[in-house]
């Protein structure tokens, strides 16, 4: 464990430097890959956690070589299995910080299952998922996100296939902690990282990332100059749900659970509210670039619920009050069989 003095002036002295493994970083030049990397790098330094309580659990897939680039402890798991391990790690040890790392083709299609009951469950896991709307590590096919008509080695003339919504998924398996950022955003990037971090339950941020090679500009409309600003609109907690340039400011009404974009400064601009227990609000935000309005980055939905490996050790704690238990005793209680 390193000893220097912190730039960032934590107590621990842990610099991004400490968090960088001596492995070669490979992935496409121009991946944004690499700017998710370098700002977890540059986090978790200032979260004043020493650096042997961060697992780094992967599925398969571009973003699953993540664990091999942090100097930490880690998993390289299987396809889609990610959440499974997590949970595991979690609940031997729930002082761990755990984080999952996954694609949307590794999470919302072999792993769909593990994913939405990691998020029932509300383990206390933090889950990046990298959303490209493609397979990149398996050369260009269509994922469970990629467009209606989008055009790819396994849908040459167009998918049929209708598009999975993460965060919508995600908030209909009751996640406590559901958020958005994009990988060219790298200040929003980071505050999100902080905020998932310190957040006890199931955590779950959707990453709009660029495959420059398979789906170059998949989420352009939300991260280039001049276009970004007309597309995208940031949540800050009780704060209205504006966006736009400053000479063009446009508001979002949810009112009656239908999107509708007013004026700025018109009475019906809904507030924001991160503490929306009941889901409905937050499943129509997660909606909002569906019909017609920008896309919206930031925390979608933050409840406080006891987290499961915290319910499983009070849960044991609670049997071993009871006393020493009878094997013997417990293996002929109930309906019992004798073989003859």
């Amino acid at each position: 464990m390193s000893t220097t003095t912190a730039k960032n002036g934590g107590g621990l002295g842990l610099t991004r430097k400490d968090f960088q493994s001596d492995q070669v970083v490979r992935w496409c030049p121009g991946c944004g890959d690499y700017a998710i990397l370098a700002q977890m790098q540059k986090v978790l330094p200032t979260l004043e956690i020493p650096r042997e309580k961060f697992v780094f659990i992967s599925g398969i897939g571009c973003a699953a070589r993540f664990p091999y680039y942090m100097d930490t402890f880690g998993f390289h798991t299987i396809h889609g299995r990610a959440p499974a391990f997590a949970t595991g790690v979690k609940v031997s040890n729930p002082d761990l910080s755990v984080w999952v790392i996954s694609g949307d083709g590794d999470a919302l299609s072999i792993g769909g299952n593990h994913l939405i009951h990691s998020m029932r469950r509300n383990v206390g896991v933090k889950i990046i998922l990298f959303n490209n709307r493609v397979y990149g590590l398996t050369k260009g096919q269509y994922s469970p996100t990629s467009l209606l008509g989008s055009r790819t080695k396994s849908t040459p003339i167009g998918s049929v296939d209708y598009p999975l919504h993460p965060l919508t998924l995600a908030l209909g398996a009751e996640c406590s902690f559901v958020a958005r950022t994009t990988d060219r955003d790298q200040k929003h990037m980071a505050s999100m990282f902080e905020e998932m971090a310190n957040h006890e339950g199931t955590s779950l941020l959707e990453v709009l990332q660029n495959c420059i090679v398979f789906n170059d500009g998949a989420w352009h409309k939300f991260t280039e100059k001049g276009m970004k600003e007309q597309n995208v609109m940031y949540l800050e907690d009780g704060q209205p749900l504006v966006y736009g340039p400053e000479d063009d400011r446009k508001g979002i009404s949810l009112e009656d659970y239908k999107v509708r974009v007013v004026e700025a400064d018109s009475p019906d601009v809904t507030v924001h509210r991160v503490d929306d227990e009941a889901g409905g609000y937050a499943h129509i935000l997660s909606r909002v670039e569906l019909e017609g309005g920008p896309v919206p980055l930031g925390v979608l939905r933050k409840v406080e619920r006891p987290p499961f490996e915290g319910l499983m050790v009070d849960q044991v704690a609670a049997a071993q009050a009871k006393g020493e238990g009878d094997i013997d005793a417990l293996l002929n209680s109930g309906d019992t069989w004798e073989h003859h």
